[in-house]
């Protein structure tokens, strides 16, 4: 049987700004990559969290059936998010630690649905550091963000 692995970024020009999310999913045996998809999209104004969040929702979304699937990003934010910081956002009602309201928390309980169906496993890689798979899903959110660029015209 494949694993699936689904390497995540998201982009974005200024912080709000164009932005855009990549993915590239991956079924691998063994070694061997046996299918390959590409996904990507972007927004207007948006913020680079909220790309990233985008993306790893986009991967678990895209998924068909219920899947074991390992996710990569090189957001600390999502993958300390997703793993840590959640259990305690839904315990306080979306809130902080501080009693604030958690931000994007839509996207938050977005992806907490999403990976809901699956059997998800979290890694970080450190981004920008010739990992190959993340620097393919960081082309694909520029390219999500290019049409959205005000030079794209």
């Amino acid at each position: 049987m494949a694993e699936l692995f689904a390497y995540t970024d998201g982009a974005c020009s200024g912080n709000p700004g164009p932005g855009g999310w990549g993915v590239l999913m991956h079924a691998k045996e063994g070694a061997s990559v046996v299918k390959e998809r590409e996904l990507k999209g972007g927004e207007a104004r948006t913020t680079n969290n909220r790309m990233e969040l985008l993306a790893a929702i986009n991967a678990l979304e895209s998924l068909t059936r219920p899947s074991r699937i390992t996710v990569v990003t090189d957001s600390a934010y999502v993958k300390n998010g997703v793993t840590g910081w959640i259990h305690g956002w839904k315990r306080n009602g979306w809130k902080t630690a501080a009693k604030k309201p958690v931000k994007n928390v839509e996207l938050w309980q977005r992806l907490d649905e999403a990976q809901k169906r699956h059997e998800v496993t979290w890694e970080w890689v450190k981004g920008h550091a010739g990992h190959p798979e993340n620097e393919r899903a960081d082309e694909l959110a520029r390219a999500g963000m290019a049409p959205f660029k005000p030079d794209a015209a």
